[in-house]
């Protein structure tokens, strides 16, 4: 599992670090208080105690805000450890931690799902690492080897229950009780295959 450290950045020195952890924690409390609708990089520069160019130094706009606090969120909820003898079993447990843990935070789940579907290049990034971090999860649980092809349909299905439960067609809740019939269907799909 990865471990968070001011997100997938590098190169920050302690007070840089500290500064982008302000941050952070005020994106989150203002996204909590106010919703994603009133948020802005400077409430959240408030809220933080900094210079509104100080935030926008690292965080270029609110969709880069969005997508790293979800990151964090992800990187520092990495749930059970996968255990059971059958591997459906196992990524069912994952899937289903990872929506719990959205249907624990709604606002920070429907900021996200917009912000990662930006184009600029901090999300873009933050979006193959949370793509890596969601195929990790998976290969732990079906453990090694994992056929890739197995861990792409799963991404997939992850990322647009994702998509669809932000878009409100389902609820995180209902998203994880979905995935369980999709997680089941893709596995047994991968053993019926060549027979």
């Amino acid at each position: 599992m990865s471990s968070y450290s001011a997100g997938p950045r590098s190169g920050l020195n302690t007070r840089q670090a500290e500064t982008v952890e302000r941050l952070l924690v005020a994106g989150d409390e203002e996204l909590r208080a106010v919703g994603v609708d009133a948020l802005t990089i400077r409430t959240v520069a408030v809220r933080a105690g900094v210079s509104s160019a100080t935030a926008y130094t690292y965080f270029a706009s609110r969709n880069h805000l969005f997508a790293e606090l979800f990151w964090r969120r992800l990187v520092t909820d990495p749930g059970p450890e996968p255990a059971g003898p059958r591997a459906v079993d196992r990524l069912q447990a994952v899937t289903r931690h990872m929506a719990t843990m959205l249907a624990g935070a709604p606002e920070l789940a429907a900021a996200a799902t917009t912000a990662l579907l930006a184009h600029d290049p901090e999300v873009e990034r933050l979006r193959l690492e949370i793509g890596t971090e969601f195929a990790n999860r998976f290969r732990d649980a079906i453990g090694e080897p994992a056929d890739p092809r197995v861990l792409e349909a799963l991404v997939l299905a992850f990322s647009g229950a994702l998509l669809q439960a932000g878009m409100g067609v389902l609820t995180y809740t209902e998203m994880g009780e979905r995935l369980d019939d999709v997680v089941a269907a893709i596995c047994h799909g991968h053993t019926m295959e060549g027979q």
